[in-house]
């Protein structure tokens, strides 16, 4: 798992895209996330990378603040798409 983040939140979004793309789908198909935070002071550095992948387009989003995350990550988005 990359440190940071910064780093783990651009793996995050990585990784739903090739989920996406395994499923004939993009970014601008994703109509919710959910981003689960272990700090919510986190949230504009996980913002500024999330925007990045939704420049355009924004889903519906929620974000909550987390007491733990499995293997102490600071960060896990969950996405819901469709065509």
């Amino acid at each position: 798992m990359p440190e940071g983040i910064e780093a783990q939140t651009r793996q995050s979004l990585t990784n739903i895209g090739s989920v996406l793309e395994e499923a004939g789908l993009g970014f601008g198909d994703v109509v919710k996330t959910t981003v689960l935070l272990k700090d919510i002071a986190d949230f504009a550095a996980m913002n500024a990378v999330y925007a990045e992948f939704f420049p355009e387009l924004k889903p519906a989003r929620v974000c909550y603040q987390v007491a733990a995350l499995p293997m102490g990550a600071l960060v896990e988005i969950d996405a819901v798409a469709g065509k």
